[in-house]
């Protein structure tokens, strides 16, 4: 039995685990991240790795973006705070541990566990996108992560699909994620007067009948609708597979999203939109992580 390690680092938490060939988590650590020291998280990987005493091949990193991926480090990102950024975090996570790292970004890495173990992995062309506290996008062709010239491919987020829209962060108005994302749901929610504390609840209260809650919700459906008709017109992906809790937690969500991209697709593509909701949850960037490790060291993975 041969062994990687797949490492999460989100702007709460840090999930290290060890992975073997047969695509199975064996051992899983987590604990919080410091966004404001990195040496503090980075020592703490180090020695999560170090504990799992076993042989490891490789180490795969998962981190939202965007990433430079050419050099190993964070251009920037809202989710860790800017001693992060420019860090050249894989060489000296490697220095510590004396084993290649690999660094992706998260949706990617969440892509390829999607085409290797989840539901995409019969599938040549697997479209991926996480509906969560940001909004994230990754594409995996034949097993292999599609990166663009330089590294920046489907960093999709800042999508621009409404004129004058909403603006969050960084974003330039009416991008994709200041619609769509569970944090754009909450805060357009919160701007209107109402008393939400995450995108369930408003949800919940689109049900209820809050007229209000009911249009934030359809301008979410209906604009992540476009970038997927868009995305399907682009890349033609065998399928579509959605993850991250806007996701995941909202039942029906990615149904209704799919019967609205049937609408906006040409009449011979509609048989072939596929849109799931992920089967792997929160594992999929450690999954990934720890596939990218193996496949960087030339070792074959036994997958049923």
């Amino acid at each position: 039995m041969k062994y990687a390690v797949g490492i999460d680092v989100g702007g709460t938490n840090t999930r290290v685990a060890l992975i073997d060939d047969e695509m199975n988590v064996v051992r899983r650590v987590q604990f919080r991240t410091n966004v404001d020291d990195p040496e503090e998280t980075l020592k703490k990987i180090a020695s999560t790795i170090e504990s799992f005493e076993r042989e490891i091949v490789g180490v795969g990193i998962s981190i939202p973006g965007p990433l430079d991926l050419n050099n190993g480090f964070i251009i920037s990102t809202p989710n860790l705070g800017e001693k992060w950024w420019g860090l050249p975090i894989p060489k000296t996570i490697s220095e510590m541990t004396g084993l290649p790292v690999y660094l992706q970004n998260d949706a990617n890495l969440a892509a390829l566990a999607e085409a290797v173990v989840g539901d995409g992995k019969d599938k040549k062309i697997v479209q991926y996108l996480t509906i969560s506290t940001g909004l994230g996008s990754g594409q995996v062709v034949d097993k292999k992560i599609y990166d663009g010239s330089h590294g920046f491919a489907h960093e999709v987020a800042n999508c621009i699909l409404w004129k004058n829209g909403p603006v969050q962060g960084a974003l330039k108005p009416g991008a994709v994620e200041a619609i769509c994302s569970g944090t754009a749901i909450t805060n357009r929610a919160r701007q209107a007067g109402l008393d939400v504390a995450h995108a369930g609840e408003v949800n919940d209260l689109a049900k209820a009948g809050n007229e209000t809650a009911a249009q934030i919700m359809d301008d979410a459906k209906e604009y992540l609708a476009n970038m997927i008709a868009i995305l399907i017109a682009v890349v033609d992906p065998e399928i579509v597979i959605l993850g991250g809790s806007v996701a995941v937690k909202i039942d029906g969500f990615a149904k209704e999203v799919e019967d609205r991209v049937k609408t906006k697709v040409f009449a011979p593509v509609i048989p072939y939109v596929d849109i799931r909701t992920t089967t792997l949850s929160e594992d999929s960037g450690l999954l990934g992580g720890g596939y990218l490790a193996f496949s960087m060291a030339g070792e074959d993975v036994k997958i049923a």
